[in-house]
């Protein structure tokens, strides 16, 4: 029985490594996913300019800004945020701003949750939300992964600014 379960759990770290060598993928597929769901959404905005600002003044209930200031920023957010999160440029803070502007969107149209909120959070209401919300949480957690902008740029930052523990003066010594 020993046996059977050394190599079950070998065969076992063996298939977890080989898997987690998909999280870049999966970081850069969650990326492309929620970019081109807001960069859509921008477009549609853009191409009907009348209609955006019908719904920003009567349909949405943005707080704090006027109907035709939430209509201009709503969909110049959406053309722009989803190319630094496409390229994982300054990824994990891309990331957090398009989460806070999921929520602001959510809570902003009552017709996305025609069950009431706390019922809708719970249900099928705003699904494409949550599951946008879950990928961007993914990228604020773990960084824009490997495939990014952020991780190039990283290679040319000075050694002592990465973070990594080490001081400058000890890695020339």
């Amino acid at each position: 029985m020993n046996k059977l379960l050394w190599r079950t759990s070998g065969h076992y770290r063996q298939l977890a490594e080989a898997l987690s060598s998909l999280g870049p993928v999966v970081l850069l597929l969650f990326r492309v996913w929620v970019a081109l769901a807001f960069w859509h959404a921008g477009v549609v905005k853009l191409d009907d300019p009348a209609g955006t600002f019908y719904l920003f003044n009567n349909e949405y209930h943005v707080p704090l800004l006027s109907g035709d200031a939430a209509a201009f920023l709503g969909t110049w957010i959406e053309l722009v945020a989803p190319w630094f999160l496409l390229l994982g440029l300054g990824g994990r803070v891309t990331a957090g701003f398009l989460f806070v502007y999921n929520i602001m969107a959510v809570v902003s149209y009552p017709d996305l949750w025609p069950h009431g909120f706390w019922v809708g959070l719970i249900g099928n209401d705003f699904s494409d939300h949550k599951v946008w919300a879950m990928m961007l949480l993914a990228v604020i957690a773990w960084g824009p992964g490997s495939f990014s902008l952020d991780r190039i740029l990283d290679r040319f930052r000075p050694m002592d600014k990465r973070g990594d523990g080490t001081d400058a003066a000890v890695r020339a010594g």
